[in-house]
């Protein structure tokens, strides 16, 4: 059988078979110092440590390291996004944590649409301390009244928790609201704009 008809068959090119891949002396120490730079700066990619290679002394292009850290399975993770703001943007005070259970609710809604195209909206209330949700309203429209009327019978059940924590829609900054819960004992937490992330 020729060599022709082999590499052929086998799909591969005949200068394979010619050609013995060569390793440089200085392959392992290399993938070595490049393993260790990647290690010790973890946001650097392949052209910074590149750089920092030559700095030290090292005659190395960025081809070569290139195919190291490819090979080594090396990678840049991806930046975390920035959450959990401790202070408003005054930074006037730290964010109410909750301390025990009924201590911090909150509550917010969510919207769906069922199978024929029409909207329907969530009322969920939730203790932050147990993780438990609370209650569930489900209705083609909640309104400021709606609020109401699921805190008065969890209020019934459970008592009254310190803070009832809301964004700033409409429907929890309504005066009937807050002006309720001022008078039942409870005192209400908004989250700062554009922060959603404070919610439970």
């Amino acid at each position: 059988m020729s060599e022709r008809f082999a590499c052929r068959v086998l799909g591969q090119h005949r200068s394979t078979q010619r050609k013995v891949a060569v390793l440089a002396e200085d392959e392992a120490a290399l993938t070595g110092a490049i393993v260790a730079l990647a290690l010790q700066y973890g946001r650097y990619g392949y052209r910074r440590i590149t750089a920092m290679l030559r700095r030290d002394g090292w005659t190395v292009n960025v081809k070569r390291v290139e195919r190291i850290w490819r090979r080594e399975g090396l990678k840049v993770p991806a930046r975390q996004p920035k959450r959990s703001r401790l202070w408003l943007n005054d930074g006037s005070c730290v964010r109410l944590r909750p301390e025990r259970p009924d201590h911090v609710w909150s509550y917010d809604f969510v919207e769906h649409r069922t199978h024929n195209g029409r909207k329907y909206r969530m009322l969920n209330v939730i203790d932050e301390f147990t993780r438990e949700c609370l209650a569930i309203r489900v209705s083609r429209k909640l309104k400021a009244l709606d609020v109401i009327d699921v805190l008065t019978d969890l209020f019934g059940l459970r008592g009254v928790p310190g803070h009832i924590r809301s964004d700033n829609g409409p429907e929890f900054i309504a005066k009937a609201v807050q002006d309720w819960i001022a008078a039942v004992g409870s005192a209400t937490a908004y989250i700062e704009p554009g922060s959603p992330w404070e919610m439970a």
